[in-house]
């Protein structure tokens, strides 16, 4: 799953001034990824609906009350937890359509390829059903951005004639995403060289201008 980074700059001729500190402890770091690793790990072993906050609390060798002054629930602390797992896609060039797809499905390739994250996706999707507003908020803070990626390529490339007007983004989105994704998950000998290449064009030979 892609986040817009916020930058906060001092106007001119001012000085910028110190954040305000929240009350109570800082957060240690340590503890967050020991949370983390232990809500990931709980994952792995039961899905959701094994993974609870005392569990949580006695791997990660922590107070429950230090996770809630994080989380609020395990919904929030799972997603944060399976967010760890996935990487940004990378910023498209903007050279051609051909190139940012390429390099786009090339990083959901090396991603599906790491076998925790591949069980850990696995595992969500199969439980999914049992907890749809964890799945809504999963695709909503973590699909959809990466989606919107390739989106915003495709429709450049109609902007730009690479594609004929009546492209159908939707549908040119989840060809490429599936032909990756579903390989990843299916075919665990791995995607030959040349694959996403291979992918890429055939897509773009159906989609070229008449």
């Amino acid at each position: 799953m892609q986040s817009a980074s916020v930058d906060i700059e001092a106007s001119v001729g001012t000085r910028a001034q110190p954040a305000q500190r929240r009350p109570g402890r800082p957060r240690s770091e340590q503890a967050d990824r020991a949370i983390i690793e232990a809500a990931l790990s709980l994952f792995a072993e039961s899905g959701p609906e094994g993974l609870c906050i005392e569990q949580v609390a006695a791997r990660a060798g922590v107070g429950k009350a230090t996770i809630y002054r994080r989380w609020p629930g395990k919904e929030e602390l799972l997603l944060d937890a399976i967010g760890t797992l996935t990487t940004p896609l990378p910023e498209p060039a903007g050279r051609s359509v051909r190139e940012d797809l390429v390099t786009l499905l090339g990083a959901m390739r090396d991603s599906v390829a790491d076998p925790r994250r591949a069980r850990e996706f696995a595992l969500l999707l199969g439980e999914g059903a049992k907890y749809p507003r964890l799945m809504a908020r999963y695709v909503e803070t973590m699909l959809e951005p990466r989606r919107e990626v390739i989106r915003s390529v495709l429709r450049r490339g109609v902007a730009t004639g690479e594609l004929r007007d009546s492209t159908d983004i939707e549908a040119a989105l989840f060809m490429l995403t599936g032909a990756v994704l579903a390989r990843g998950k299916y075919d665990r000998s791995g995607m030959p060289p040349g694959y996403v290449e291979r992918v890429v064009d055939e897509l773009l030979l159906g989609l070229a201008p008449r």
